[in-house]
């Protein structure tokens, strides 16, 4: 701190972006890929969004971004009804389109596309279901995150509200990581977030998965 009592530059603590997954839905007790599917959250989603989004309230977000579909609109919504702060939808922030994949099961998938799956675990680049790559996921999301983070003020922090799979590319992309090793990235859980902190060399992975005790990760990242 200087002698006039400002925060130094380098005491700053930099833009901070909240990475929230969305609540349960029925497809994901189901395991069954919902991908661009509009599913709505059941009363569990429901009530883990509320449980979240008090938590995150504690951080003073200074701006919420959320996919439009149902799932994502309506976890963002629990956060702007404590925070009093409005939601912005963008269609870009939506999961991973999957084509024929979606609304099958796990065992499905594996079933009928074992070797599709297993390419995609081995981090090639697969459309899987006839979809869309997963860089190309990355290619709508990241840009509109770094978007909404520029109109932050210095120390500002965005609450971006979507799901597991955009989420994961949108964190590889932000921290200049190989598509490659992206899977490297586990997993979220129903309702838990990443925070992404602003340094010197760029983006950080400060936080991953918060906001849960150990469950299984069940949706169309797993």
């Amino acid at each position: 701190m200087s002698a006039t009592g400002e925060v130094s530059g380098s005491a700053r603590r930099g833009r901070r972006v909240i990475l929230w997954r969305h609540g349960q839905t029925s497809w994901n007790v189901e395991r069954r890929f919902q991908g661009s599917t509009d599913v709505e959250l059941t009363e569990t989603g429901v009530a883990q969004a509320r449980r979240s989004a008090r938590l995150l309230a504690g951080l003073k977000p200074d701006a919420i971004v959320a996919s439009d579909l149902r799932r994502a609109a309506a976890t963002a919504s629990e956060l702007a009804a404590l925070t009093g702060l409005g939601v912005i939808h963008e269609e870009a922030l939506r999961e991973t389109y999957a084509g024929v994949w979606q609304g099958l099961t796990h065992d499905e998938i594996i079933a009928r596309y074992g070797d599709e799956y297993a390419a995609w675990k081995r981090g090639e680049p697969v459309r899987r279901g006839g979809g869309e790559l997963e860089t190309e996921v990355a290619d709508r999301a990241a840009p509109v995150v770094l978007r909404y983070v520029e109109k932050l003020p210095e120390d500002g922090t965005l609450v971006v509200v979507s799901h597991g799979g955009t989420i994961r590319t949108t964190i590889g992309r932000l921290l200049g990581l190989d598509p490659r090793s992206w899977e490297s990235l586990g997993g979220l859980t129903n309702c838990c977030w990443s925070v992404l902190g602003e340094g010197a060399r760029g983006w950080r992975l400060l936080e991953h998965n918060a906001g849960t005790l150990p469950e299984p990760v069940l949706g169309d990242d797993d």
